[in-house]
């Protein structure tokens, strides 16, 4: 009995980590590592830094800003547009990072 509650509480700390390390390889795999990093700036800002800088409410504004690219928010250095990553993937991530990229 005490084995089954134990590989209980195991398994629930693995689903629990989970999201976190999917969505981490969710923005490797949709290219956004390549010039972000969760805590320090690389080509674009830190993950940790655009958590600070916006809230919950803004998630909609950062979606579409993902999805079209730009420039001005952050340097003078263009983020591409990310229009072949799938909406739903684009949210995840913009969740993901609103919540510090954990």
């Amino acid at each position: 009995m005490k084995s089954v509650v134990i590989s209980a509480l195991v398994a629930a700390g693995v689903m629990v980590s989970a999201p976190a390390f999917a969505n981490k390889d969710l923005a490797t795999k949709s290219g956004c590592m390549a010039c972000h990093a969760v805590d320090k700036k690389l080509v674009g800002p830190a993950y940790q830094d655009v958590a600070k800088k916006y809230k919950a409410a803004d998630e909609a504004k950062l979606v579409a800003k993902v999805k079209a690219g730009g420039s001005g928010v952050w340097g003078a250095v263009p983020m591409p547009p990310n229009a072949a990553v799938k909406d739903e993937d684009l949210k995840t991530l913009v969740k993901w990072i609103l919540a510090g990229a954990k």
